[in-house]
Order: structure tokens, then C-alpha cells, then sequence
């Protein structure tokens, strides 16, 4: 079994995300021993954000960062987890909260949808969403 970032480059619908990560050096961290939740956004959550903006953040590291780091929790929480929190918030790396709904699917603060659940790594899991969260 590999590691989330490993897994994540292996299944090929997460370039954006890997060189999001690469270059806010955030790499290390998430190949450590975690183990480490990430609510990984798909190349496609990437490519609904606003023309220039992926551009604009790999030139922001502090904000790219703490984009990223708001996509990550701590500890290992699967989806049969997940499915027990709605209307709770969870923590994320970044120190803020992600509000979670389970009425239609898993949604994390309303806009983003949980699209694959429970992709086991070695150091955590990953569910994949189909938008950038942004922390507000």
C-alpha cells in the first residue's frame, strides 16, 4: 500500500493537486506517518475555479498552503465515520473548521461533494471532492 501522495499521483486525475502540493512543499508531510484525512479535489475541482487562479496561488505559497492544508484533518476517518457528523465541523491542519452535511451525499461546507469515499493509503485515506474548498 502506498502513501496519500503516491496513491494520489498513481490514480492520474490529481496532477493539479500534486503540483499544488510540490510546490508549497507539503509533500514530506503528507508522505509521513499521518495517519491523515484529505479531501483531495480532482483535476476537474481545480479546473472550475475562476480562469488563473491555480496560476495565481502556485505564485502565493502562504495562501496556496493554507488552502491546502485546509483540505487535510487529522487522524483517519473514514467515510462510515463521515456519515455519522452531519451538521458537525471537523478540524482541519489549517485551523479552521469544515462544516459537514450528509442529507444529499457528503457535502463539506455546502459547495463540495464527496465523489469517492475510503482510498486507503498507508499513512491515511483520501476522499475525493469535486470542488476547491476555500477557507473563508
Amino acid at each position: 500500500m502506498q502513501d496519500i501522495i503516491d496513491t494520489a499521483v498513481a490514480a492520474g486525475s490529481f496532477k493539479t493537486l500534486a503540483a499544488a502540493l510540490t510546490a508549497a512543499k507539503l509533500v514530506d508531510t503528507l508522505k509521513g506517518a499521518g495517519p491523515f484525512t484529505v479531501f483531495a479535489p480532482s483535476d476537474e475541482a481545480f479546473a472550475k475555479l475562476p480562469a488563473g487562479t491555480v496560476e495565481s496561488l502556485l505564485n502565493d505559497i502562504p495562501k496556496l498552503t493554507a488552502i491546502l492544508t485546509y483540505h487535510v484533518v487529522a487522524g483517519k476517518v473514514m467515510a462510515a465515520d463521515v456519515m455519522t457528523m452531519d451538521g458537525q465541523s471537523a478540524a482541519t491542519v489549517n485551523g479552521a473548521t469544515v462544516s459537514i452535511s450528509t442529507k444529499d451525499g457528503v457535502k463539506l461546507n455546502g459547495t463540495a461533494t464527496v465523489v469517492a469515499t475510503d482510498i486507503q493509503c498507508n499513512n491515511g485515506v483520501i476522499h475525493v471532492i469535486d470542488t476547491v474548498l476555500i477557507p473563508g
